[in-house]
């Protein structure tokens, strides 16, 4: 590995750590009805603006020692984990996409790179948000399903991707999105969230056939691995509500690595 490559990586780092302080009040503004458009950064607790020198990603957390400077309360360690992930998505993005994505012909070789970059930024976005508070942002889930749509539709036109395989991804689509609605229906929205429903749209196209029943069986062995190791442990109790959306994102980025090797391994198995 080059010294330029390696420094590049810090650069994106730094870069994706920065936009991953922004997701942070993206964030938090959605879910509390604020702009995120305007307006400095304020402390969480007693709302006072926040100086320049404490918001700098990763290390204003370390050298506060999380606690807010104004009023000396907790600062959520949610804050440096989004920028260290997004920090860390920019440099896999470039040290492991920059190799692949080189394969694909132009334009792809451009675009292919960066719809997957947008994507990363808008699941952790959606992935914390939801965690957190328990909200799947319309907004996010609206834009990732438009880039779908566009991205198979392009795909599609320029020879890629075969328009048998777009109709299996669509009726993949179909049948997560029943499936969801079928268990938010049985359960009365109890087990399920109308969040939960949406974000299947896209992460069915992103999945396409037959990835997306792969991702899907995958987020419930998860969400059902921790649901039931926090009801043992005592940390949730029968009833209470647990945020699938990130098992959702969890699911989906598995299948998107291994799902075809799931799914023709289990197949041979049966």
């Amino acid at each position: 590995m080059s010294t330029y490559f390696i420094l590049v990586g810090i650069f994106l780092f730094i870069l994706g750590a920065v936009i991953g302080s922004f997701l942070n009040v993206l964030i938090y503004r959605t879910v509390q009805g604020e702009s995120w458009v305007i307006g400095r950064s304020h402390c969480d607790h007693c709302h006072k603006k926040i100086a320049w020198y404490d918001n700098i990603p990763l290390l204003s957390f370390i050298f506060l020692k999380r606690k807010s400077r104004c009023c000396k309360k907790t600062i959520s360690a949610s804050y440096p984990v989004v920028e260290f992930m997004t920090g860390s998505l920019f440099v896999w993005w470039y040290w492991i996409g920059a190799v692949f994505f080189k394969l694909t012909i132009a334009p792809f070789s451009v675009l292919q790179p960066l719809f997957w970059l947008i994507v990363g930024v808008i699941l952790i976005v959606i992935f914390f948000a939801d965690l957190l508070y328990f909200i799947v942002p319309d907004l996010a889930v609206g834009i990732m399903f438009f880039m779908a749509v566009i991205y198979r539709l392009y795909l599609t036109g320029a020879g890629i991707m075969q328009p048998n395989d777009l109709w299996m991804t669509i009726l993949g689509m179909i049948c997560a999105v029943m499936f969801f609605m079928g268990l938010w229906w049985l359960t009365k929205g109890k087990g399920m969230g109308l969040g939960d429903i949406k974000l299947s749209a896209p992460m069915a196209l992103l999945l396409g056939w037959p990835k997306v029943f792969v991702g899907i069986f995958l987020s419930f062995i998860l969400g059902g691995l921790v649901a039931s190791g926090l009801l043992i442990s005592g940390k949730r109790k029968l009833g209470q509500v647990i945020p699938f959306g990130p098992f959702i994102i969890i699911g989906t980025i598995l299948s998107l690595v291994w799902g075809e090797a799931i799914f023709t391994w289990y197949f041979q198995w049966l």
